[in-house]
């Protein structure tokens, strides 16, 4: 079934810039439409975020993500209030204007531009799209091949458009992508949601190449293996750590580069006076060690030894007068 445009729809209508449709129309979302349309709508007016929210119904916070979005994009500009800027024609046209084509002004080639960064999540692409893109381009193909061959299993078709979403609208080089793959496979975590994550995460952080990727790694793989050297010291039961816990075995293991018996030494102390496994009662004697410059169990203990004679001891007296009128014995039958 073809459509067309109501005729009376034409008698009144606002400009949209060509670089919405030809650019963004696939990657922006909902929000960010509403918002770019109304603002066109209301370009001879003075727009603000408010105005937006109240209009749309739609939280503050949401709209100025939005208009920071156009903003990067080129779309929108932001003005000084001692600033004019000419705003595009929002007059009646007839239906023979609306139709007739215009005539763009010549415009300088611009600069490449680093790949803009989604403020809100995009939406993922549909199979149809996807298995467009795997034709059009070797690179995608490569990828999700690629991403098979590491995840030995075949991958749906969710789990397709979650990998083209991360290249196309997170902006992640292939090869970047594949390097996550595999060192989620690596860890025992090769599922797609946990790759998902991390991959924005990196994203967000401007991880995009393969340098800066193997420089992260490199980062993951200390910690990973810094938190193994906590486990087994501490006697905990091997699990995924939480970020607190992979916080504390990085500063004591890769800055503060304490050996294995010293963390045991630290946490059977803690276990000795508070009965249990605390981190951060564990933390604060590994961090009195760091200011005292102790590097062995001979130390700590000779530290130990020196603070124990340095405290005052107990004298204890008994007096056997008192503990006699006291009637303790009053109950007790002697055979």
């Amino acid at each position: 079934m073809n459509y067309h445009i109501n005729p009376a729809s034409w008698y009144s209508v606002f400009a949209v810039p060509c670089e919405l449709v030809d650019k963004h129309l696939k990657l922006a979302g909902a929000v960010q439409l509403k918002v770019l349309l109304w603002a066109l709508r209301h370009n001879d007016q003075p727009i603000n975020d408010e105005a937006i929210a109240t209009a749309l119904h739609i939280q503050r916070a949401d709209v100025s993500d939005a208009m920071l979005y156009w903003q990067e994009c080129g779309l929108l500009i932001e003005q000084n209030e001692d600033e004019y800027i000419p705003t595009a024609p929002t007059s009646h046209l007839t239906a023979a204007q609306a139709e007739s084509p215009a005539v763009p002004a010549a415009v300088p080639p611009a600069a490449p531009k680093p790949p803009v960064k989604m403020l809100s999540r995009p939406q993922k692409a549909d199979n149809a799209f996807v298995a467009r893109r795997m034709l059009e381009s070797d690179e995608i193909r490569f990828l999700m091949e690629e991403a098979q061959q590491i995840l030995g299993r075949l991958i749906n078709n969710g789990e397709s458009a979650t990998l083209l979403m991360l290249h196309d609208d997170y902006g992640l080089p292939v090869d970047v992508i594949i390097m996550l793959i595999q060192y989620a496979v690596g860890i025992g975590k090769g599922n797609l949601r946990y790759i998902e994550k991390v991959a924005i995460n990196w994203a967000d952080e401007e991880i995009f190449t393969h340098e800066q990727a193997e420089a992260k790694l490199r980062l993951l793989d200390e910690r990973q293996q810094a938190w193994h050297t906590v486990e087994q010291a501490l006697s905990i039961e091997r699990r995924s750590p939480t970020q607190r816990e992979i916080e504390y075995a990085n500063r004591w293991v890769t800055e503060w580069k304490f050996p294995a018996e010293l963390l045991h030494e630290a946490y059977e102390r803690c276990v000795d006076q508070t009965g249990k496994v605390n981190l951060r009662y564990i933390n604060k004697i590994l961090e009195n060690w760091q200011q005292k410059g102790v590097r062995s169990l001979e130390q700590a203990r000779q530290e130990q030894t020196e603070k124990a004679a340095q405290q005052p001891q107990k004298q204890v007296t008994y007096d056997i007068d008192s503990f006699e009128k006291s009637g303790v014995f009053d109950d007790l039958t002697w055979r």
